[in-house]
């Protein structure tokens, strides 16, 4: 194990956090109306946020496993109560309300999950069987269940994807993953009836948004009109009429990318996913490198639930993909997302300082 005192940080991977973050100021600044106080804010809520990565950061991956079922139980504690005493907003029972802060239980839970299927996959032998994975499969679907029911559909996509891939990344076999396949696809008309109405009028919208312009399709078409209208070389910085004109709903929020791409075209499109891309690419090369399975996995999962991140809500923004609720990681405005990515981050920035010290 390696002196808690010596923290080496990623160089690559915190350079791109960095450029992320400060693209996220000055799009925020254009999304929501040049309002220094909502600017002031978001720069506190990220500069809180690498507070926390550098915390996380100090933390092993050994004490991070032998903590990982206490923050695994304590999480659906918190989604337990939340479903009984949470606070309601924008018709989703999600949030948890200290008085001094509010945050939501279903951030915590996109760490807390993949730690405890990667906790599952270490203790037992590889390649892994079907036991192993259903247990892992429970584990997953426990929390996925009740984030469904405040309703957060787009959270518990989220939070199923990371824990499946870390069953994936335990070597699960193509035999066992085509038979989960066609389990998903026996269940589907299930899953499909639990949907809310609105959940399921989403679904269809994204066939044909233009059978309901001014309704549930309204979000789908603004966000591609101002995507489309951005062209090659965008309108540029605070020039976006979608934006500028109140067109583009939740639009510092889940529709930023839309006022990103109006501003900046398909160059500045193309080179924010080159950031994320690399971003990716860096969390992926550091999984590699770690030197034990449980850390190796984890990482893994933090790295493709991330690009799954984007891909859902630029997916969602460019109308291929429902629209689900999913904001852009460390662009959009957010408080509680911010932190848990950045958490999520400190585990990697903790894998790597201590990549030569593992067993």
């Amino acid at each position: 194990m390696s002196d808690p005192k010596h923290l080496s940080i990623d160089g690559g991977l915190l350079t791109g956090l960095l450029v992320l973050s400060v693209v996220s100021l000055f799009v925020l600044y254009s999304a929501g109306d040049q309002d220094t106080d909502l600017l002031i804010r978001l720069s506190i809520r990220i500069s809180l946020a690498f507070v926390v990565m550098f915390a996380v950061a100090r933390i092993t991956p050994e004490q991070l496993l032998r903590w990982t079922p206490y923050l695994y139980g304590i999480g659906l504690l918190m989604l337990v109560i939340v479903l009984g005493a949470g606070v309601v907003g924008k018709g989703a029972q999600r949030w948890l309300d200290l008085g001094f802060v509010r945050f939501q239980p279903a951030e915590m839970m996109k760490l807390a999950v993949p730690m405890m299927v990667a906790w599952v996959m270490v203790r037992k032998p590889l390649p892994v069987t079907l036991p192993t994975v259903i247990i892992g499969f429970i584990v997953v679907m426990i929390p996925v269940f009740l984030v469904i029911k405040q309703p957060d559909l787009g959270t518990a996509i989220l939070i199923a994807g990371s824990g499946l891939v870390v069953i994936f990344f335990a070597g699960m076999s193509w035999r066992l993953i085509a038979m989960l396949g066609a389990f998903a696809a026996a269940v589907a008309p299930l899953a499909w009836y639990m949907l809310h109405d609105y959940q399921r009028r989403r679904i269809l919208t994204l066939f044909d948004p233009w059978s309901d312009p001014l309704g549930s399709g309204y979000h789908t078409i603004q966000s591609a009109i101002a995507v489309g209208s951005g062209g090659v070389y965008g309108k540029g910085w605070l020039n976006g009429s979608q934006s500028q004109l109140d067109f583009i709903p939740e639009r510092s929020t889940d529709f930023i990318f839309a006022v990103f791409s109006e501003e900046f075209g398909f160059i500045g499109s193309l080179l924010l996913l080159l950031a994320y891309l690399f971003v990716v690419g860096r969390s992926l090369y550091i999984a590699i490198e770690a030197k034990d399975s449980y850390t190796r996995q984890l990482c893994g999962s933090l790295a493709v639930t991330f690009a799954i991140y984007v891909f859902v809500n630029i997916g969602m923004v460019t109308g291929i993909l429902p629209i689900v609720g999913v904001p852009l990681p460390l662009i959009s405005y957010g408080g509680t997302s911010m932190v848990s990515l950045m958490a999520g981050f400190g585990i990697l920035m903790s894998a790597y300082s201590n990549r030569w010290f593992m067993h």
